[in-house]
């Protein structure tokens, strides 16, 4: 899999890495949701998905910790298609929520990175 920067930074060749993480939510998220929908025998026929990443300033953001600075900010939408009732297009709505990318995303993350040396 190739992942690439747009011009000028770069050739443009791939999907930049936020182009992946937000494909990661999106196919989570509706994989979740279609998940939970087959289980209770819904009518859901299709999940869409789509996401938009953006920085936005600490100061802007009322539910956030952080107060200074930039933060990323993901908007996501989520259309149910379906012959489904407002209980369960909410239910859904909630079940979203529980994919384990957004609660990754979500929650503190820890990375611990180690350097491999090769042998000559």
């Amino acid at each position: 899999m190739l992942a690439d920067e747009p011009r000028p930074i770069s050739v443009d060749a791939g999907p930049t890495p936020y182009d992946l993480l937000l494909a990661a939510l999106g196919a989570c998220t509706s994989m979740t949701v279609r998940m939970y929908a087959n289980k209770k025998g819904w009518p859901l026929e299709r999940v869409e998905v789509t996401l938009r990443h953006t920085r936005i300033h600490a100061e802007d953001c009322a539910e956030c910790e952080t107060t200074k600075g930039l933060i990323s900010h993901i908007d996501r939408t989520i259309e149910l298609v379906g012959d489904l009732d407002d209980t369960q297009r909410q239910r859904l709505l909630d079940i979203a929520d529980r994919c384990p990318v957004h609660q990754t995303l979500t929650s503190e993350v820890n990375i611990a990175t180690s350097l491999v040396r090769l042998r000559a």
